[in-house]
């Protein structure tokens, strides 16, 4: 039995109707937003999820990435205070804060970035000498991001930092700065060895002061030591002698003991260089006493 083309026409027009509100259906993904327009005006931005799109009048105007984005853009020419041209290329870091004013603030937002960045980065540069502009990436950085965050607010975009990627001088100007740079090498390397032999001569001197002190302190304690010893033994001579006299007075000496030891004292008196001895009375006859002897021997030896 054949199916009625009026079954036909309801089943193919089913279909349709189903696939129309499947194509209908949109699912938003992680970190994105669409802006939705219905009959040609702004209507909503869908956030995550699941949404339902009115066919035929509404429709999706933009699809944002809410994601950090990364613009690089190529070198700029800058002429600095010095009137010194050079090429600068900048990276951007950006993100869309605002899906509505991103898509209506600004025709070709990315263009304007573009060029809202060279315009920015020439009347930084152009305020800074050809140095200060080499060596204050930190400052240039900072204010072209608060220039560009402030200018691109109305755009539903916020800057959240600028990177100068390079800057490259002319190449007279590199070569100079090589130079310099190799002659700045050549006199730190100068001043070293300058320092090194200043240091080395220092150290030296130092060494040859410290010896002489310790060869004057060397030879202050060998005189200190030898007097020392020689007072040392004056001091036993002495000791011996108060010894002796002790011991003679504890024997009780008498009076031929005591001339003959003072002749024996005068003996060694006599040994010395001295020209004239006085001899005391007391051992004048002892003396000639010894003397008579030492005769009587001398003239006795030849007969034996």
């Amino acid at each position: 039995m054949p199916i009625p083309i009026q079954s036909i026409a309801l089943i193919v027009l089913v279909i349709l109707v189903l696939l129309l509100i499947v194509s209908n259906i949109v699912i938003v993904q992680q970190s994105k937003a669409y802006v939705v327009e219905r009959l040609g005006a702004f209507r909503t931005v869908w956030g995550v999820g699941l949404h339902f799109k009115l066919p035929f009048i509404e429709r999706i105007a933009k699809r944002v990435s809410l994601k950090e984005q990364v613009a690089d853009f190529a070198p700029q020419p800058v002429i600095t205070k010095d009137n010194v041209t050079m090429q600068i290329d900048t990276v951007i870091y950006f993100q869309i804060t605002d899906s509505k004013l991103y898509t209506y603030g600004v025709e070709r937002p990315m263009n304007a970035i573009e060029n809202l960045t060279a315009t920015t980065l020439r009347n930084i540069i152009g305020d800074m000498e050809l140095d200060q502009s080499l060596t204050s990436r930190d400052i240039i950085n900072t204010r072209m991001r608060a220039i560009l965050d402030e200018a691109t607010d109305p755009w539903g975009i916020k800057v959240n930092r600028v990177e100068l990627k390079n800057i490259l001088p002319p190449k007279e100007i590199q070569n100079a700065m090589e130079k310099q740079m190799k002659a700045e090498r050549e006199r730190r390397e100068a001043i070293l060895q300058a320092e090194g032999q200043k240091q080395s001569q220092i150290l030296v001197a130092e060494g040859e002061k410290q010896a002489a002190i310790l060869r004057a302190d060397a030879a202050k304690q060998a005189a200190i030591l030898h007097a020392e010893g020689e007072a040392d033994a004056i001091m036993k001579v002495q000791q011996a002698t108060a010894d002796a006299l002790r011991l003679l007075n504890e024997s009780s000496p008498n009076d031929q003991v005591i001339k003959l030891r003072a002749l024996e004292t005068m003996v060694k008196v006599a040994d010395g260089k001295a020209t004239k001895i006085i001899i005391p009375s007391e051992i004048q006859g002892l003396a000639g006493l010894a003397a008579s002897a030492k005769a009587l021997l001398e003239s006795d030896a030849p007969a034996n």
